[in-house]
């Protein structure tokens, strides 16, 4: 994303190092992979103008980011693409930074002996 030049020349490195409100918005629905959510709800949960955040999501969409239904949006499956997108990767780092980096051990720990009802219906 990119900013005008008074910005640029007037703005700090540190405030210029914080997430763009794109990134802050897919970094809150990777984080929530499991559920969709309404823009004002993305808004109010990341602190930012729901304008914005409306913004944000139709240009993440355009990016093939996210996915839209009625008014709902949700992260992409397409780790692939996920990957590919250098802001996903900031907003990552910076939520690791911020809560810890997830410890996959305590995960399986938790995880179920049986599949979902839905995989098994899938076979």
């Amino acid at each position: 994303m990119s900013i005008d030049r008074d910005t640029f020349e007037n703005t700090s490195e540190d405030e210029l190092a914080d997430l763009s409100v794109p990134d802050q918005v897919l970094g809150f629905l990777a984080a929530n992979d499991d559920r969709a959510f309404k823009a004002r709800e993305i808004a109010s949960q990341i602190g930012v103008d729901e304008g914005a955040v409306s913004t944000a999501l139709s240009r993440l969409k355009d990016r093939g980011l996210v996915e839209h239904k009625a008014t709902y949006w949700a992260v992409t499956d397409d780790a692939e693409r996920l990957d590919g997108y250098s802001g996903y990767e900031r907003a990552t780092a910076l939520f690791n930074d911020q809560l810890g980096t997830e410890d996959k051990e305590s995960w399986r720990e938790h995880a179920p002996n049986e599949p979902h009802p839905s995989v098994e219906d899938e076979q």
